[in-house]
C-alpha cells in the first residue's frame, strides 16, 4: 500500500464524521433560514422603512444580521466541502503536513483542513 492509502481515516470513522458534518450542516442551514427570515421581516416592515430614515438602529441591526447570515453561508460551504472530502476519502488529512488531523479537532471543527500543528505554524 502507498502512503496515501495508509494515511487516512477508515471507512467506519469517515461514516462517523459524515454524521457529525451532516448534523452540523442541518443546524447551520436552519440558522441561516432564521437569519434570512429576520432580514426579510425587517425589510418588509413599513415601520422599519420609516424608522430607517431617522434611526440608525434599524440599519445597524440589518447589518448585524446580514453579517451573521454571511458567516452561516461560509460555514455551510465549508461543511459541504467536508462532505466531498469524506466522499473522496481525503477527509481529516491536513492539507499542509499530510498527517491526520486529530479526531478531537475534527469533532470540534468538522470542516478543519489543517492540523493544530500546521495552523500554529501559519500564525507565526
Amino acid at each position: 500500500m502507498d502512503d496515501m492509502t495508509v494515511n487516512r481515516y477508515s471507512d467506519v470513522e469517515l461514516e462517523e464524521f459524515k454524521k457529525i458534518v451532516t448534523d452540523k450542516l442541518a443546524k447551520a442551514r436552519e440558522q441561516l433560514d432564521y437569519y434570512l427570515n429576520q432580514l426579510k421581516a425587517m425589510n418588509d416592515s413599513e415601520d422599519a422603512k420609516l424608522k430607517g430614515l431617522d434611526d440608525g438602529t434599524t440599519a445597524q441591526e440589518l447589518e448585524r444580521i446580514s453579517t451573521y447570515a454571511l458567516r452561516q453561508r461560509k460555514l455551510i460551504e465549508h461543511l459541504e466541502k467536508a462532505l466531498v472530502r469524506i466522499h473522496n476519502k481525503s477527509y481529516g488529512v491536513c492539507r499542509v503536513t499530510g498527517k491526520l488531523i486529530s479526531k478531537e479537532r475534527l469533532k470540534a471543527v468538522p470542516h478543519a483542513t489543517l492540523s493544530i500543528e500546521a495552523k500554529n505554524n501559519m500564525s507565526r
